[in-house]
């Protein structure tokens, strides 16, 4: 008799935690719950086009940290090497990640790569923290004018 209660626990406690996943966000196959809030998360360096566009070979470690601030991850053996590295994630949508890495000789700034190029002028990232906040704007307004009307 204890073997089966010991079994049922088991069995219970490893439904109760599988089943804690069962409502992740990060799988759109699985549920959520439906008129919870999910919020915009915004992570590491902000990397616009502007930025891109000012970073010229030759430029001066700080000259490089005027224009795009300090590097996301600085990597302890190779000090030529800065990795600024930006997601978003809409509170309804999938994430998006950018990554730039800019490379150094003699202090001095060579080269660099990464998911956007000099003299484009998309501005990706900007376009959709300007959407989410114009959507958050909106349903605020929306949820004031209603609790308004219902008064």
């Amino acid at each position: 008799m204890q073997k089966h209660k010991a079994t049922f626990a088991l069995v219970l406690s490893a439904a109760f935690i599988g089943g804690c996943s069962w409502f992740a966000d990060n799988n759109p196959r699985m549920l959520s719950f439906p008129g919870v809030y999910k919020i915009d998360i915004q992570q590491g360096n902000v990397i616009t086009q502007d930025m891109v566009n000012q970073l010229r070979p030759g430029m001066t470690r700080e000259q490089v940290r005027f224009v795009m601030g300090e590097a996301l991850l600085p990597d302890s053996f190779n000090t030529d090497r800065w990795d600024y590295i930006y997601s978003f994630q809409p509170g309804d949508k999938a994430r998006t990640q950018q990554t730039l890495s800019l490379f150094f000789k003699n202090d001095q700034l060579a080269y660099f790569e990464g998911d956007m190029r000099p003299g484009g002028d998309d501005n990706s990232v900007n376009d959709q923290v300007r959407a989410a906040a114009d959507k958050d704007a909106q349903n605020a307004k929306d949820q004031a004018e209603k609790s308004i009307q219902d008064e």
